[in-house]
């Protein structure tokens, strides 16, 4: 699994849950309001930290932590995921997905397994404009059955859209329209000129 970026301690990534973040490396879309592109385009990539080395790290944080968040990029591109998800399981933490909900059948083998606790998704458009919030097509047939996989199998989860520039008040009724029977979130845009910020690199915690 490529990992690009370790914060030891979060309070707000994991609802309810004091928590570590780990952010995977390559996504599957190109959003033109990305806030972190380090994640996204291969040629921003930094090493990748040894999953084994992160692993070692959340073994010395068990007690003072209760979950674990992996994000990205899209971590259902990484063909690791369920060997990391299960190893941390066995460490004793609670474990959060954040994904774009692209890989409905990753998701719910996933669940099916076990592996996952809690999932964010994001809700980045109505399907009108996905392409365009995106950089490119998109299936949104997938979107919307990993939407009605996280209702139909009552996992906690949460929908979130950033408020990206030009999303217009009827988009938002759309997109709130879409949200409706899911725990919905609205972000605003934080634009970045740091192509790293948002993509820490390992900590020595």
């Amino acid at each position: 699994m490529r990992i690009g970026g370790y914060v030891p301690c979060s309070l707000s990534d994991f609802p309810g849950h004091l928590a570590a973040v780990v952010f995977t490396q390559g996504c599957n879309w190109r959003c033109p309001w990305c806030h972190n592109p380090a994640l996204v385009h291969p040629g921003q990539f930094t090493l990748p930290l040894p999953a084994p080395d992160i692993l070692a790290r959340l073994a010395q944080r068990r007690g003072k932590l209760d979950g674990v968040v992996v994000t990205g990029g899209e971590p259902t591109l990484q063909p690791g995921l369920g060997a990391f998800l299960h190893a941390v399981k066995r460490l004793g933490f609670a474990t959060k997905l954040d994904t774009n909900g692209s890989n409905p059948a990753l998701v719910r083998a996933l669940l099916d397994a076990r592996l996952i606790d809690f999932v964010a998704m994001d809700l980045k458009a109505p399907w009108s404009r996905y392409a365009e919030a995106v950089g490119m097509p998109v299936a949104t047939t997938a979107l919307a059955e990993t939407i009605t996989l996280l209702r139909t199998r009552a996992v906690p989860h949460q929908l979130r859209t950033t408020k990206w520039p030009g999303l217009t008040a009827a988009d938002c009724a759309e997109i709130a329209r879409r949200a409706a029977g899911s725990p919905h979130v609205w972000q605003e845009y934080r634009p970045t000129t740091d192509a790293g910020q948002l993509a820490p690199a390992a900590s020595t915690s």
